[in-house]
């Protein structure tokens, strides 16, 4: 005899962060009358890696040809924008020159060319003389400008597609205990003692979604480091027209210190990428010594260490130095002084780490027994939430369908 159960939804999501709120809305587009709830731990939508980047809806031009990277951002930029102006969020197409300022840097100049036209992307060769057609203030060897590049309110969509979703959707409800049963389905108890049901789990926790993973009873083989990301407001907008990056190093998934001119006007410069002490550590008084330990007892971070310690230096330097900063932006605004960075806002990145000290550079979606996790979608996520949404509902609804 089977028993009942009495499912409080089909499909539960973790995480209110815009990967999972395009999950939900993509479920409800595609299945009408499946039950979605979505648990998120803070009191409102995107408080952490969505709300927390520079708000650039990426080109797809960094990301190797057939990966999912490459796929998405270029097909997500184009809805994005489409589902921005059919909502009436702020956004804005501007552009951005990705800029040589050494002549070793060409070479790799050349390839981001090339890997753009392979991915579908236009992309304007500038000689040194022409970058100030763009950006007069910029200086460089040689530049590439892509124009399908543009600024959002990465904030305003996730909150869009919450309200579109029709999903129920609960706050300041953590996650703290699952119960997966892949005969009858998965119970998450929240920290406040209540228990949801449902018959599939879709986990979009972002930093903490390995910790997820585990609880549900599934093993990831990997680990969230997280990297910090700190930026400077600059204090003379006018220097900056609209987005300027460096030319980034293949051998890391970090674009380098660039320059972006937001929606508002204001114009942020950013990040560096350093270790983080806790999974939420937005300054280096942020420390949580069981999420530090879980970084530091994974053998894959030594790796890390070991092989990249000279980059690693660099970004430390930058961090505790604001003429460090100051120097690395000159290098592309030689007009900066260290008077016209003013502290902002940092991020944390949740990057996935094998054992081997491999950097995860893919997305990354594996599935369990009534489970799809979502163990790697730092940039360009935001970008490509609509397409990454869909390809994780098609999963959940596969899973649905097989109960």
């Amino acid at each position: 005899m089977v028993r009942e159960i009495a499912y409080d939804c089909d499909v539960l999501v973790i995480g209110g962060g815009i990967v999972g709120l395009s999950t939900a809305y993509a479920i409800t587009r595609a299945a009408p009358g499946t039950r979605v709830t979505v648990l998120e731990k803070e009191p409102g939508p995107a408080r952490h890696q969505t709300g927390r980047n520079s708000g650039v809806i990426h080109s797809g031009i960094y990301y190797r040809p057939g990966s999912l990277k490459a796929q998405f951002a270029a097909r997500g930029a184009a809805e994005l924008i489409k589902f921005c102006t059919e909502y009436d969020i702020a956004h804005a197409v501007t552009g951005k020159l990705i800029v040589a300022t050494e002549r070793d840097e060409l070479p790799r100049l050349h390839a981001l060319i090339q890997r753009g036209r392979e991915n579908g992307i236009p992309v304007r060769e500038l000689g040194a003389a022409q970058i100030g057609e763009y950006e007069p203030e910029v200086r460089g060897l040689a530049a590439i400008h892509v124009a399908t590049t543009g600024v959002c309110d990465f904030v305003g969509v996730a909150h869009r597609l919450a309200e579109a979703s029709g999903a129920l959707i609960r706050y300041d409800a953590r996650a703290t205990y699952i119960d997966r049963r892949p005969g009858l389905g998965v119970a998450v108890r929240t920290d406040d003692g209540t228990v949801v049901r449902a018959r599939v789990l879709v986990n979009c926790a972002g930093l903490h979604c390995d910790e997820i993973a585990r609880l549900t009873g599934d093993e990831p083989k990997m680990r969230i480091v997280p990297f910090r990301g700190e930026y400077y407001t600059l204090a003379r907008p006018d220097l900056v027209r609209g987005l300027v990056y460096p030319v980034p190093d293949p051998a890391f998934p970090f674009l380098g210190v660039h320059l972006t001119r937001g929606i508002d006007g204001s114009v942020h410069i950013g990040p560096n990428a350093v270790p983080a002490l806790a999974r939420e550590g937005y300054d280096w008084r942020t420390v949580h010594p069981r999420e530090l330990g879980s970084t530091l007892t994974w053998p894959g971070s030594w790796r890390i260490a070991r092989r990249h310690w000279r980059y690693g230096g660099g970004e430390l330097r930058r961090s505790v130095s604001k003429a460090a900063f100051t120097r690395a932006v000159r290098r592309l605004l030689p007009a900066v002084t260290p008077d016209d960075l003013i502290p902002a806002s940092a991020g944390v990145r949740a990057q996935a780490v094998l054992r081997d000290g491999t950097l995860v550079d893919d997305f990354l979606i594996q599935e369990g027994p009534r489970t799809v996790h979502v163990l790697n979608a730092p940039s360009p996520a935001a970008t490509a939430s609509l397409p990454i949404g869909r390809e994780v509902a098609k999963r959940a609804l596969t899973a649905l369908t097989a109960t």
